[in-house]
């Protein structure tokens, strides 16, 4: 009973050091080839081992390659995406400077739209929306588009002759809110010049501005 007493209490005394031999890759390696036990096959043996120390250097190979490429392909991910904002952030620029530029434009009327929507007022903001379509009308009776009004001229247009007929729908439907919603309709100066912009991009199209 002494004996045994011994024994457990230099076991969970940890007398004999504890040694990780699980963290030794020499030892898993060996405990792998153990496993496969190639010594018994002599020469035979000793070819396996080698194509299998082989077949083990390329999976290593393998998977560092892999976690490489990974890296490469989130840095160029990561280096697209900067490059997209920075983009979209200087086209963002110039548009803007080219709306706050009234005097650069070649229409008068646009000179007038430009001011408006650059007036700190917000009656101005929809003066400038309720102007710019005025223009989009005019451009579609230059085009030979017919109607009674601008709402059936754009209905007998197409994409194919008309690129931005998306665009200018969704400019003319929120000019028509500001006309018959009047005050009730909140019009903020950024949506305006969002707006602006939409006709801007109609006009510059066909050469109207």
């Amino acid at each position: 009973m002494n004996s045994l007493g011994n024994t457990l209490t230099n076991t969970v005394s940890g007398s004999k050091p504890f040694e990780p031999t699980y963290l030794n890759l020499e030892y898993i390696f060996q405990k792998i080839l153990d496993f496969f036990n190639f010594s018994n096959l002599g020469s035979l043996g000793l070819f396996l081992k080698i194509l299998f120390f082989i077949f083990i250097l390329f999976l290593i190979f393998v998977i560092i390659y892999c976690i490489v490429r990974i890296f490469e392909i989130r840095k160029k991910e990561k280096e697209h995406l900067e490059h997209e904002i920075k983009e979209y952030a200087r086209k963002q620029k110039e548009k803007e400077e080219k709306l706050s530029n009234p005097g650069g434009a070649v229409n008068p009327k646009w000179q007038s739209v430009l001011t408006h929507v650059f007036s700190p007022n917000e009656s101005e903001w929809r003066i400038a929306i309720i102007e710019a379509d005025t223009m989009l009308e005019e451009l579609m009776d230059q085009l030979g588009f017919k109607g009674e009004n601008l709402g059936e001229k754009l209905k007998s247009a197409d994409q194919e002759k008309f690129k931005y007929l998306t665009s200018a729908w969704e400019a003319h439907t929120l000019r028509n809110k500001i006309a018959h919603e009047g005050s009730n309709f909140e019009l903020t100066q950024r949506e305006a010049k969002r707006v602006v912009t939409l006709y801007e991009q109609i006009f510059n199209d066909f050469g109207f501005i």
